[in-house]
């Protein structure tokens, strides 16, 4: 956390976070277009933003893109802000972004974490039913991991497993997985609280996909969550980011799931206020 305050107590260094927060997944020559520093100075700003773990970055054929990771981020959050309290800063939020900023053409979430696991058991976690029963909230994940197969949920093992039109793109064991994200059903329009015509909304958003990335790093694992594709404005990135009041998203999820790999034990389920 000091390495994560130390780069933010930078101007430059937080103009940069500031772009990527607009646009995520810029390359190098893009974040130092119309700045007043030199392109090594913007590389060596990058440099310590990576360290501390506010960007990550990916390869796209011969560019490195970088994206702000929210999860140094997150924990500061979570040290510093109540679960509940943390929805009514959000809402401010929100409407602070609403009012001031330019509206996102098409978002990308990427969120990086350090497991002390191996790719291995990583693996298993992300794909093995009895696993993902432990940290999806009792849901269960089911396929057979081949590309092109459809990736079932199971809400309860009494109940037959649902095909959410969700399809394996990529599978490469203990490296990389990639699948199309399911939209949404009507049981979130109850969970959220939408009326109909806020759900009809939702449902005509453009199906995203997720992918995870899987490097080996010293006696951990680094995994990089890519959800990107996104209808522009979409609630949907939202939801999967931990945005909307009632949903912990990819964050909270994948803390549980580092939770369950490195004690044996997910992360418990919230109690409601009150």
């Amino acid at each position: 956390m000091d390495e994560v305050f130390r780069a933010l107590a930078d101007a430059s260094r937080r103009r940069l976070l500031d772009r990527l927060n607009v646009r995520n997944g810029q390359s190098l020559r893009e974040l130092s277009a119309g700045l007043d520093m030199t392109r090594q100075s913007v590389s060596k700003h990058l440099a310590v933003l990576e360290a501390a773990g506010l960007v990550t970055t990916t390869r796209r054929g011969r560019e490195k893109l970088h994206h702000l990771n929210a999860a140094p981020i997150n924990a500061v959050a979570d040290r510093w802000i109540g679960r509940y309290d943390r929805a009514r800063a959000q809402a401010l939020a929100d409407l602070q972004t609403a009012l001031e900023g330019p509206p996102m053409a098409s978002p990308t979430f990427v969120y990086t974490t350090y497991i002390r696991t191996t790719p291995e058991r990583l693996w298993t976690a992300l794909t093995a039913p009895e696993f993902t029963r432990r940290y999806w909230g009792g849901v269960t994940l089911v396929s057979d991991w081949r590309p092109g197969s459809p990736l079932l949920w199971q809400d309860s093992p009494d109940r037959e497993p649902k095909d959410l039109g969700q399809r394996v793109l990529e599978a490469e064991p203990h490296r990389r997985l990639a699948y199309t994200w399911h939209g949404f059903q009507p049981e979130h329009a109850a969970h959220f609280g939408w009326s109909d015509e806020e759900l009809a909304v939702r449902l005509g958003e453009r199906r995203s996909k997720v992918t995870f990335d899987l490097t080996p790093h010293g006696e951990t694992v680094r995994l990089t969550v890519i959800h990107d594709d996104f209808s522009p404005d979409s609630e949907m990135h939202r939801a999967i980011s931990g945005q909307l009041d009632g949903s912990g998203g990819w964050p909270e999820l994948l803390a549980s799931l580092k939770s369950l790999l490195e004690t044996g034990e997910p992360l418990p389920e919230p109690v409601p206020a009150g």
